[in-house]
């Protein structure tokens, strides 16, 4: 059958094995569900409608997305709650207006000019979260900065239609850790300064939320305490980044890219492959003297094999890719083949692709 679909390659393409992909959705649903916690996945790794059924068959109502442009998309089918978790576009207000009144819209507010933008413009009913910064430092608020916080919660009462919902807060500073205690460190510092921040003032919104959503935390810990909500992405797919981290493992990486070979130097056992930058990004590993673009694996009877120790995506260009090889891989590949590799980061990674092609041969397409 992988044979079938091999044959079927021709430039770059995703590969999916929705077997993992359905095991790591059901796998981060069970936790939620365990600890009392929405799930609200972040739907910027996938961007797919079909793949975002999965997640609403079992049971997920919500969700969060990192434009307009993917909300509308989600939207249109059949998504009727879901949350922008990027700086309100203060030239875009009309059309958070109309994709309100298609669903139910929660935004992220950052600044005191986009809160100003927002009361002053919003004329359909919808709700938003405050960004709290508890050390990522990309953007928002600071959880001891109150008088800020309060500042955009009192602006809010001059427009019936906004609602203040509570607090976001994405830990992207774990995608650094070098190890499970740095994540442990990370998560628990940043519910501390959540539960203050929550305490101060649940008082006056009782119904108040936090939504944490990074995928090593949201992965490993088993602990979240004062957090009503967790909005992960990259955990649909995996990456090597995630496996290096400890978030999975590297047999729950449910991507790998399909790469047709078109050149051979056997002097320096490289092999040429269609498959450049603007198919696999150029986020990058260190490991002991090599940077690594990819990891290359073996297709076997159902799925792809563990990396091939010495076998590597070494170089990138705009199209090209360069895979340094051991003799042996080296010698088993012919110009014309097609080579596999494993992300360094799936979400940029697919996102430079059209479609998925399942290891059964189907076609899932993508928002692009």
């Amino acid at each position: 059958m992988l044979k079938d679909i091999t044959d079927k390659i021709i430039h770059p393409t995703v590969l999916l094995d929705k077997k993992k992909c359905f095991a790591n959705i059901e796998r981060m649903v069970k936790k939620a569900n365990k600890y009392n916690l929405a799930l609200r996945p972040h739907f910027k790794t996938h961007q797919s409608a079909e793949i975002g059924k999965w997640f609403m068959d079992l049971g997920v109502a919500e969700i969060t997305v990192s434009s307009i442009e993917m909300a509308v998309y989600f939207a249109k089918n059949g998504w009727k709650k879901i949350i922008i978790a990027f700086p309100i576009n203060v030239r875009a207000i009309h059309q958070l207006n109309e994709l309100a009144a298609q669903c139910q819209l929660t935004v992220l507010v950052t600044n005191a000019s986009s809160m100003a933008a927002l009361t002053e413009g919003i004329k359909t009913p919808l709700s938003f979260f405050i960004e709290i910064d508890t050390g990522y430092g990309r953007t928002g608020i600071k959880p001891e900065d109150l008088s800020q916080i309060s500042e955009f919660i009192n602006q809010s009462k001059s427009n019936d239609k906004l609602k203040f919902r509570g607090f976001y807060v994405h830990n992207g500073h774990t995608y650094k850790a070098n190890s499970q205690e740095e994540i442990n460190e990370i998560h628990i510092g940043s519910i501390r300064k959540l539960k203050k921040l929550k305490d101060r003032f649940k008082e006056t919104f009782p119904d108040i939320e936090v939504q944490m959503g990074d995928t090593p935390s949201c992965s490993t810990m088993e602990h979240f305490e004062y957090i009503d909500a967790i909005g992960p992405g990259n955990f649909v797919f995996y990456d090597l980044v995630q496996t290096g981290i400890g978030s999975c493992n590297v047999t729950d990486i449910a991507v790998a890219i399909a790469c047709p070979v078109v050149d051979k130097y056997p002097e320096s056992c490289e092999i040429i492959i269609h498959g450049g930058g603007v198919h696999f990004s150029k986020d990058k590993l260190e490991e002991e003297d090599r940077t690594i673009y990819g990891k290359v694996v073996k297709l076997d009877e159902s799925t792809w094999s563990e990396p091939i120790p010495n076998v590597y995506i070494s170089a990138l260009s705009q199209e090209h890719g360069t895979i340094k090889a051991d003799r042996e891989f080296f010698d088993s590949i012919s110009i014309g083949d097609v080579v596999y590799a494993l992300p360094v980061h799936a979400c940029l990674a697919v996102n430079l692709h059209a479609h998925y092609l399942t290891l059964e041969g189907e076609k899932i397409s993508r928002l692009h």
